[in-house]
């Protein structure tokens, strides 16, 4: 196969994957029109047209869909293959792509990488932060993180968080004069601010147990937000309540700027796990990753 053929064909699959130029471009780390260019060239040779194009969007043709079902895995291994030789390096090394949820970035991955790095200055990180189920073979990640019961029973996991336990929490200046809460049926009584998931574009249910006895309530107020930081933010601000995990809401919890209420009927979700294709060999620069997470559950 002419050299290139296989550029071209890369540069294929990337904009397919994409879905943009701008973004393929940026990914390769190379210019918009060098990669049209590429485009036209394959397009031009193989007589056929690949890519639909419109002002918004880029999606393949009929032809482009078959073409990318025929060579799509067979880039992935070449990648792979060339990805795999970092083992015969000295020190680990190359670029480790994860998807994982807001609070999983902050409260269980970085903290682990933030130790990592510095050992080791020759492992790149690129960290997406998504609440929805994302395909990772398919957006070409390493590997994603979420809770265990989310994590599809066709990947490899490894456990790497202890349960997360959630709070209900105010701030003392919501608090003041309004009704006290003794059971979650109270919540109906307050503004409460929600959590939209984009899977379904449904509310994050909030849940609770006590006596072996789980109830589901649902809740309103003001604001609805796509992360939880926000959902932190409004609730120190004074908007409501709001359903977090403790482990977030603990300084504040601590320094007094929250308060939690219905303490005796907290929810507990299973702890996260790092997850990826058992057909993929770990690299040597992932195997760290994991090593580190799992010692820092053991630490905590």
């Amino acid at each position: 196969m002419p050299a290139e053929n296989l550029r071209d064909l890369h540069a294929f699959t990337t904009v397919a994957e994409e879905g943009s130029f701008t973004r393929a471009a940026a990914r390769l780390g190379v210019s918009q029109s060098a990669l049209s260019q590429s485009i036209r060239g394959l397009e031009e040779r193989l007589g056929m047209r690949l890519l639909s194009r419109t002002t918004r969007s880029v999606a393949p043709t009929e032809a482009g869909e078959r073409l990318l079902a025929k060579i799509g895995p067979a880039l992935r291994e070449i990648d792979e293959g060339v990805a795999s030789l970092s083992e015969l390096r000295d020190r680990p090394a190359g670029t480790i792509r994860i998807s994982a949820d807001e609070f999983a970035v902050h409260h269980v991955l970085w903290p682990a990488i933030e130790q990592l790095a510095p050992v080791y200055p020759d492992i790149s990180f690129e960290i997406t932060a998504d609440y929805g189920l994302t395909d990772i073979v398919s957006g070409r990640y390493d590997a994603g993180i979420r809770r265990g019961g989310l994590v599809s029973q066709d990947m490899a996991a490894v456990r790497i968080s202890p349960d997360t336990r959630m709070a209900v929490v105010a701030s003392p200046i919501y608090l003041r004069d309004r009704r006290a809460l003794h059971a979650p049926q109270d919540l109906t009584a307050h503004s409460c601010i929600n959590l939209r998931l984009p899977t379904h574009g449904e509310y994050f249910a909030w849940t609770f147990r006590k006596g072996g006895k789980e109830q589901r309530i649902r809740v309103t107020g003001q604001f609805v937000f796509n992360t939880l930081s926000c959902v932190h933010q409004a609730a120190l601000s004074g908007f409501g309540l709001a359903y977090l995990p403790e482990e977030q809401a603990r300084p504040d919890l601590e320094r007094g700027a929250l308060v939690e209420v219905l303490a005796n009927w907290r929810q507990t979700f299973e702890g996260y796990h790092i997850y990826y294709p058992h057909r993929r060999h770990p690299s040597p620069a992932f195997a760290l990753l994991v090593d580190a997470l799992k010692r820092r559950m053991t630490t905590r």
